[in-house]
């Protein structure tokens, strides 16, 4: 992005931007240090390191509706402020208790636990936060934004997280984090939030019902859930057998794989440097797709090794499973930003990270087709998945869109194809 077009960015919204930087680069750490520090130093085995990443993961099924519903009730800025906090309130925990020699597994998996709690907050209220804060005109500029420092967090963030607990210990990589996190609640204090009108109390099943009702019967929302469920699904069967099939099939050492893997991070890095261009020059429906076919493209690239076994075709597809998705994130979060009445962003963003919840069943997919058929089957029924999906948002109106819908209004239901 050029320096013109991050300038036409409002300050308060740059407070919010620099906050995701520093409050996702403390996730990504505090994620990578956490199994390390438990075999390293607590010596766990493979099974424990699983209850550990149960842990980390499984706050995003349990917390992401109510976390929703929190976010089109109260203040969302004052929701993130709170969620970072806790965050560095349980890792601040965990350096105390390396600090003092009492850390155990299940103390690390009860604060990991409430670490991740304030994360699944944090990203539910971010993208409801954002329309507030920026014209509709900025919407994907804003959105490119946040999704670029999410970016460079994943990218950067495990090999930061590893290289702090190798060379000056676990303590430290903690306190870095929970420094990280509390930087990020300095620069939330800061934003100015618009009053919003007081929504009136039910019960919250009725508020969770009204939410999904709303994505499910929407003529636009509905096709992009759908097809982000199925694209994690896909995604995580691929992950789940890579690395063996790359040591056997491909001959890839460690480092070879480490490689190739990363280019997946160097692909949503270019992805979302060039969104805000790609998104001025294509129509806002083309670019929609354009996600969607590109992870067909990289499935079929990677299923290729089974016939053409070169390393660097996984490269190429890692890159574009990277690159590709980010624009589908940038333009969808815009598109749920534009049709949906701001009393429901919240629990509308909710609903779109429950579809994180397709990806243990990718894992778990891959993990028993892999061991009864091989790991070739597996790359050849993730085509077959990453076909689905794109034949999903292909088929629907949403492709069709010639430009951003414009807002809608909490007194405009947009139930169809937005006005």
């Amino acid at each position: 992005m050029s320096a013109s077009t991050t300038s036409r960015l409002p300050a308060t919204f740059n407070r919010l931007a620099w906050s995701n930087l520093a409050a996702q680069s403390a996730e990504q750490i505090a994620l990578a240090a956490a199994p390390i520090v438990a075999v390293l130093m607590l010596g766990v085995a493979e099974g424990e390191t699983g209850l550990l990443q149960t842990a980390l993961t499984l706050p995003f099924i349990l917390f992401a509706i109510p976390a929703g519903l929190l976010a089109d009730r109260i203040s969302r800025r004052k929701l993130m402020a709170g969620s970072e906090a806790l965050r560095a309130t349980a890792l601040a925990g965990i350096l105390a208790l390396i600090a003092s020699g009492r850390l155990t597994l299940p103390l690390l998996c009860l604060l990991g636990f409430v670490a991740v709690c304030g994360t699944v907050a944090y990203s539910v209220a971010a993208p409801a936060l954002v329309p507030s804060l920026v014209t509709q005109q900025l919407l994907p500029t804003a959105n490119a934004r946040i999704e670029l420092a999410r970016t460079i967090a994943f990218a950067s963030g495990p090999a930061l997280g590893g290289v702090l607990v190798g060379w000056v210990g676990a303590a430290p990589a903690f306190g870095f984090a929970a420094a990280l996190s509390t930087i990020a609640v300095v620069l939330l204090s800061g934003i100015h939030e618009p009053a919003r009108e007081a929504a009136p109390r039910r019960h919250p099943l009725q508020e969770v019902k009204e939410g999904a009702s709303f994505v499910l019967h929407h003529a636009l929302l509905r096709p992009v859930f759908i097809t982000q469920f199925i694209f994690n699904t896909g995604s995580f069967l691929v992950l789940a057998v890579f690395v063996p099939y790359a040591v056997r099939r491909l001959g890839l050492s460690a480092i070879g794989v480490g490689t190739t893997l990363a280019m997946y991070g160097a692909g949503m890095v270019v992805g979302a440097l060039l969104a805000t261009r790609v998104m001025r020059r294509l129509a806002f429906g083309a670019v929609i797709g354009l996600g969607p076919v590109t992870g067909l493209v990289a499935a079929v690239v990677m299923a290729t090794t089974t016939l053409v076994p070169r390393p660097g075709f996984a490269g190429v597809a890692f890159f574009l499973l990277g690159a590709g998705p980010i624009l589908w994130v940038i333009s969808t979060t815009t598109l749920r930003q534009s049709v949906t009445p701001p009393r429901l962003l919240g629990r509308v963003s909710a609903i779109n990270i429950l579809s994180y919840g397709a990806r243990p069943l990718g894992s778990a997919l891959g993990a028993t087709i892999g061991a009864l058929y091989g790991a070739e089957t597996c790359l050849y029924l993730a085509v077959a998945i990453f076909g689905a999906q794109a034949l999903v948002i292909l088929l629907s109106p949403a492709v069709a869109l010639a430009r951003q819908p414009d807002m809608v209004k909490d007194a405009c239901p947009a139930l169809g194809l937005s006005r």
